[in-house]
């Protein structure tokens, strides 16, 4: 589930990132203002359109897909959180989410409950805060991370100049080959699309 009005770059960028990471067959749920933009850009990839009238019907045969992304470019509206709120009470397996689907959870407790065990949440440290609340520095909001994603039962990927990656038994490992260049707008859908992929080859979350 990616991309709106304006933002329908967050999707090309997380939709190709997903079929070149090892996805055979990518579906994008889009707006229908994004279909003309994602079929040249994604020829590939299929299209279900949503046109925002509350009517889920598309989203009636989840347990087809082998694994969902979402968040890149979705925006944080009523329509979005919806969506959302469907997927997560109708998909019982686990799923990643980025960018405005963490805003939508954010300080609703009823999407925090709905979450998949093992799903993959990767915020940045701005998501971080909205998430689970400011921390005074670094080595707090680190700590912060590896709580919550025991509580939760979730993977949390808080990403950085070092990024750590969290697991729901406590563990934790840090991923200290990135550079500045990650830090340019868009690398967070292309990882979106990346960990969608390597979901469906069955690897473990963590």
């Amino acid at each position: 589930m990616v991309g709106s009005k304006g933002m329908m770059g967050a999707a090309i960028l997380a939709a190709k990132a997903c079929l070149r990471s090892g996805a055979g067959k990518l579906t994008c749920y889009i707006p229908e203002e994004g279909v003309s933009i994602v079929q040249a850009g994604i020829p590939e990839a299929m299209c279900s359109i949503d046109t925002y009238t509350g009517d889920n019907e598309k989203l009636d045969k989840l347990a087809c897909y082998d694994s969902i992304g979402i968040g890149p470019g979705i925006g944080n509206t009523e329509e979005s959180k919806n969506r959302l709120l469907f997927i997560l009470k109708h998909y019982k397996r686990p799923v990643v989410l980025d960018a405005d689907a963490l805003n939508l959870v954010a300080g609703n407790l009823e999407l925090w409950k709905l979450i998949p065990a093992n799903s993959i949440l990767t915020p940045h440290v701005k998501e971080c805060e909205r998430l689970f609340g400011k921390a005074g520095n670094d080595f707090t909001r680190i700590g912060l991370a590896i709580k919550k994603a025991k509580e939760y039962q979730v993977v949390i990927v808080l990403k950085g100049h070092y990024t750590l990656i969290a697991d729901p038994s406590g563990k934790y490992i840090f991923n200290s080959t990135g550079n500045p260049g990650l830090a340019k707008g868009g690398t967070g859908d292309v990882l979106t699309g990346i960990i969608t992929a390597f979901f469906i080859t069955g690897l473990p979350p963590f």
